[in-house]
């Protein structure tokens, strides 16, 4: 019966995608101090053979102490996040165990009380943490010795990797056919294994047999012949040692290599990132933009500017402050347009309702989830609490664009790793289905509230405007996604970066095209586009007019 329970809960978190979202994550740090009053259930019942199960109770209220010290602090670094699930997993496995051999049937039936809040990350959740760390690697261009050893950048964090937990991460990159990283990870796997001693974390073994076929896939035919004959003489028992050794013998020969020179020269190990990868112009584009390594014009930069907004009568006593990012296509940051208590608000009403994020199907017109998009979203109404109605109401004032067309508010949280690659908000000519259920024409333009700052990572980058914008809490990015005349900007396309290190927490809000007709008409040319929000080609810039602002601004916006 316990066998059963584990099942079910497997099946129902399977499902849940913990690694998807921090918020998520922070679940685990509940769970450990609910395993103390779970047990103490479990001890009322069979005291008679429990004195194995009160120690581990206590073990437990430790650990407790120490995982809420750490807590956040913990499950905001990749590295530690990926240990904390590893653990909980076998955590939950010790105890299994130890109840199983119990018979402790009515403990079963307690504990599958959701009351409890018993939560556990499933080998999903382990191996889609494995994948985020390797896209953190490529993306930020870390070592991976750095990475192992707990160092991201400069900054060394509370944990180190096992010869266990490297192996780990490779087989991982080995299942999705990723042998780049497989190379890199077995070999570190391989390293520390020889640091253990006497108390090896993995198996020498199984890490040659890997690492040999990854090197083979990455064009090391030698060394991985050299390998696997290193396996053979470890264990001539092997299943598949001696006929591994034949078998690269045979590819090496095909090659026009004779028997006597397969074991000489052996080359340098050659490992580089797939082709498909290296060729991807925007692939580069976006990690060197993630990286805010794309230089920016200092011409360009001297032209822009920052400016109050006060174009509509209630912004003359509570003016909007507006830094221009980018001209054509238009970007600019409405500086601390959302306060930290409506921040926490808003996250409070979103986290029962988080589910992995989906995107629109080009084809179906449907939401989906994807593998390019890696956070956990949320819808709020306006009805469901006065703050998003508040926000709703400012978001009219910041824009000058019409809400009631606008789509619900939507709340994302990143998880370890979070990401979202290159893409348009609106729809291409082509997807035609995209919106067609809205009934409100294509998206107009995005606003994108950050309600968090990440130490490192989850810029927010436009692949063919070149152009970087770094999250800053309690601001709001804007941008217009279409042509005045009504076509989609192909220089709106955009990514959220890797969250590297740190919490990221957005909300979005997309603005559609009916209702807006006379908020934002066409222009007399196709070529016509905005030098800053609301300019309808008429009147000066508002660089060119009084810049006054107003001490009452904080007061007065609390009251809408």
């Amino acid at each position: 019966m316990l066998k059963l329970l584990i099942l079910l809960i497997a099946v129902h978190l399977a499902s849940a995608d913990l690694f998807t979202s921090i918020a998520e994550m922070q679940s685990l740090l509940e769970t450990e101090k609910n395993i103390p009053k779970v047990l103490q259930n479990y001890i009322e019942q069979e005291e008679k053979r429990l004195v194995e199960l009160k120690k581990l109770k206590d073990e437990y209220i430790v650990k407790n102490e120490k995982s809420i010290d750490n807590g956040l602090k913990d499950i905001t670094n990749p590295i530690n996040a990926f240990l904390l699930i590893k653990r909980k997993i076998f955590d939950w496995k010790a105890l299994e165990n130890k109840m199983n051999a119990n018979k402790a049937d009515s403990f079963i039936q307690t504990v599958s009380d959701s009351s409890y809040g018993v939560r556990y990350p499933t080998e999903d959740d382990l191996n889609g943490a494995a994948i985020a760390l390797l896209r953190l690697q490529d993306t930020y261009r870390l070592d991976t010795k750095d990475l192992a050893d707990g160092k991201i950048y400069k900054e060394q964090g509370n944990y180190t990797f096992s010869a266990r937990d490297c192996f780990e991460i490779a087989r991982s990159a080995y299942n999705e056919q990723d042998y780049f990283h497989t190379v890199m990870w077995m070999e570190e796997a391989q390293r520390r294994l020889g640091d253990e001693g006497d108390e090896p974390t993995a198996d020498l073994e199984d890490i040659l047999e890997y690492l040999a076929f990854a090197l083979y896939k990455q064009g090391n035919l030698k060394n991985a012949l050299q390998l696997t004959e290193q396996l053979y003489k470890l264990n001539p028992t092997h299943p598949r040692a001696k006929g591994n050794v034949k078998w690269y013998e045979d590819l090496l020969e095909q090659e026009g290599v004779r028997k006597s020179e397969m074991r000489r020269n052996v080359p340098k190990i050659a490992n580089r990132r797939p082709d498909s990868v290296l060729g991807n112009q925007e692939r580069t584009m976006y990690e060197a933009l993630c990286r805010d390594e794309v230089p920016v014009s200092q011409k360009d930069i001297s032209k822009l500017y920052c400016y109050y907004k006060r174009d509509r009568p209630f912004l003359v006593y509570a003016p909007i402050k507006v830094e221009i990012k980018r001209f054509n296509p238009l970007a600019v940051l409405f500086k601390e347009v959302i306060s930290d208590d409506e921040i926490a608000q808003i996250q409070e009403l979103a986290k029962p309702k988080l589910a992995r994020a989906t995107v629109h199907d080009s084809v179906t017109g449907k939401l989906v989830t994807a593998t390019y998009r890696i956070s956990k979203s949320a819808w709020l109404k306006e009805w469901e609490h006065e703050v998003v109605a508040r926000v709703n109401k400012r978001i009219d004032l910041m824009t000058n664009l019409e809400m009631e067309t606008a789509e619900e508010l939507q709340i994302a949280n990143y998880g370890i790793g979070g990401h979202y690659d290159p893409h348009f908000d609106h729809a291409k000519k082509e997807e035609s289905e995209s919106f067609k259920s809205l009934g409100t024409g294509n998206r107009i333009a995005t606003v994108l509230f950050y309600m968090s700052q990440p130490q490192h990572g989850g810029g927010t980058v436009f692949t063919e405007a070149k152009s970087t914008i770094l999250p800053t809490k309690n601001d709001a990015l804007f941008w217009y996604n279409l042509f005045r005349q009504g076509d989609g900007n192909p220089d709106t396309r955009h990514a959220a970066c890797p969250v590297l290190v740190g919490i990221k927490w957005v909300s979005n809000k997309w603005i559609h095209e009916k209702g807006n007709e006379f908020r934002r008409p066409c222009g007399l040319k196709s070529t016509d586009y905005e030098r800053f929000v609301g300019d309808l080609g008429v009147g000066p810039e508002p660089r060119d007019t009084p810049n006054l602002s107003s001490d009452l601004s904080k007061n007065v916006w609390e009251t809408i």
